[in-house]
C-alpha cells in the first residue's frame, strides 16, 4: 500500500511539473483543450491541477478558458524536465553558430508520444526578412522538415499508426497528403540522412532538418534550419550540408559514436 501511495504521488509530482515546463515555453495563454492535447493527460486531472496552481499563484487563469504561467516564475528554474534541458543545454550554442554562419532560423524539435512535433528550442535569424515560429503548442509531422525526420527513425507500425490518426490537411497547395507517397518520403530521409519541407507545412517558408542521436544512437531530437523560400533554392544544398554537419556535432557532443569512422 505505501508503495502504491508512492507512486501516486511521484506521478502527481511529474505532471505538475510538465505541466509548469509547457506553460513556461508557451508565448501566449494556453486553453484547457490545448493543454491536455499537447501533455496527453485526463481533462479532470489536468482542470484539478490548474485549479491548484491557480489557487498558489504559479498559473493565472485568463478569459476565456486559458492559462498562463506567472511572469515571476517564467524565467526562474527553467521549467525543464533532465533530458529536454540537457539537450537543450547542449545543442544551443551549435545553433547559435549555425544561424550566424548560415543567417537563417534554427530550430531544435523532438518527437511527441503522438508522433507530432515539439520544438524545444531556436535560434532566431537577425535578417529583417526571416522565418519564424512559436515554441508553444506542436506540428505536424508529415509536412514539416523535423517531423519527417523524426518519423524515418520511428518503428514502423507507430509510423502507421500515426498516419492512421494524423488528420492529413493540404495546408498549401504544395502538401503532400498521400499516406503511400509520405512513407516514400520518410524513406527516402532516412536514407539520405536529412529531410525538407518546402511550403508544404507554411506557404512562404522552408526547412531542411537532420536528426540528431544520443549515445545510444537512438534518434532523439531533429535540428533544422528554416528560411523564406525566396532564398531556399538558391542555398538548398548549402544548408542541407550545414545542417547535416552541425546536427552530427550535437549528436557528437551527446555521447554518439558513428563505428563507421571510429572504427568501434
Amino acid at each position: 500500500m505505501y508503495m502504491n501511495s508512492d507512486s501516486a504521488e511521484v506521478k502527481s509530482a511529474v505532471r505538475v511539473l510538465e505541466l509548469l515546463e509547457l506553460l513556461a515555453r508557451a508565448e501566449r495563454p494556453m486553453t484547457l483543450r490545448a493543454i491536455v492535447s499537447e501533455l496527453g493527460y485526463p481533462k479532470s486531472s489536468t482542470y484539478n491541477l490548474l485549479t491548484t496552481l491557480v489557487s498558489r499563484a504559479y498559473v493565472l487563469r485568463v478569459e476565456p478558458e486559458s492559462y498562463r504561467i506567472h511572469e515571476a516564475f517564467k524565467n526562474g528554474p527553467g521549467w525543464m524536465n533532465g533530458r529536454d534541458a540537457q539537450l537543450i543545454a547542449t545543442a544551443q550554442p551549435i545553433m547559435d553558430m549555425l544561424r550566424d554562419q548560415e543567417g537563417e532560423t534554427v530550430f531544435l524539435g523532438v518527437r511527441r508520444r503522438d508522433g507530432r512535433v515539439r520544438v524545444l528550442a531556436k535560434s532566431v535569424s537577425r535578417q529583417v526578412v526571416r522565418f519564424d515560429s512559436d515554441l508553444n503548442g506542436s506540428d505536424p509531422a508529415y509536412c514539416t522538415a523535423m517531423g519527417r525526420v523524426l518519423l524515418a527513425s520511428w518503428i514502423p507500425h507507430r509510423v502507421d499508426a500515426y498516419l492512421a490518426r494524423e488528420r492529413l490537411v493540404r495546408i498549401t497547395e504544395h502538401t503532400v497528403i498521400d499516406r503511400l507517397q509520405l512513407r516514400r518520403i520518410f524513406e527516402k530521409a532516412g536514407h539520405d540522412g536529412y529531410a525538407i519541407s518546402d511550403q508544404e507545412a507554411v506557404l512562404g517558408g522552408s526547412g531542411i532538418a537532420a536528426p540528431v542521436r544520443d549515445a545510444s544512437r537512438e534518434v532523439v531530437a531533429a535540428l533544422d534550419i528554416a528560411t523564406v523560400s525566396s532564398r531556399f533554392d538558391s542555398c538548398r544544398d548549402r544548408l542541407a550540408a550545414a545542417v547535416i554537419r552541425n546536427a552530427a556535432e550535437l549528436s557528437y557532443r551527446l555521447g554518439f559514436r558513428d563505428s563507421s569512422t571510429t572504427g568501434d
